[in-house]
């Protein structure tokens, strides 16, 4: 009787640790590069790539129409923004009245007038009062690319 009392408590002690392992298992799968965004979304932090050479250095990211993320820290001897991405092959687009209509981001093509989406720019997090084009280069700002419809 002693010796069955104590494989039982033997085998609870090892159904306990098994349980715990498992929670433990379980937890480190989750992906805890999720960041919320002050928006209240969460998003996949990534690497930044660094590209470029340069004295002068900032933050890009792009989000596509699907949500994903890219983040750079470009390096450049440029003055303006839509220079230094430009010249990365970063951004591409058409001349227009108002300056660069950017098209394309990263590989990532949108036109208003075929996809109903466009790509918006963005320095800080606010949507940007001058274009791509003619913005300068300033010291720990961020810029970004989003798509938009």
């Amino acid at each position: 009787m002693q010796k069955t009392k104590s494989v039982r408590i033997l085998s609870v002690i090892l159904c306990v640790v098994l349980i715990a392992a498992m929670a433990l298992f379980a937890s480190g799968c989750t992906d805890k590069n999720n960041q919320e965004t002050p928006d209240g979304t969460t998003t996949s932090a990534q690497t930044v790539q660094e590209i470029g050479k340069g004295e002068k250095a900032f933050e890009f990211s792009v989000t596509d129409g699907d949500g994903n993320e890219a983040r750079f820290r470009v390096h450049t001897d440029k003055a303006i923004v839509g220079d230094a991405l430009q010249e990365l092959g970063l951004i591409s687009g058409d001349e227009g009245p108002y300056g660069l209509y950017v098209k394309t981001v990263n590989g990532k093509t949108y036109d208003y007038d075929t996809d109903k989406m466009y790509w918006a720019f963005y320095v800080n997090g606010e949507y940007a009062s001058s274009s791509v084009d003619t913005t300068e280069i300033a010291e720990n700002a961020v810029y970004s690319f989003r798509a938009e419809k």
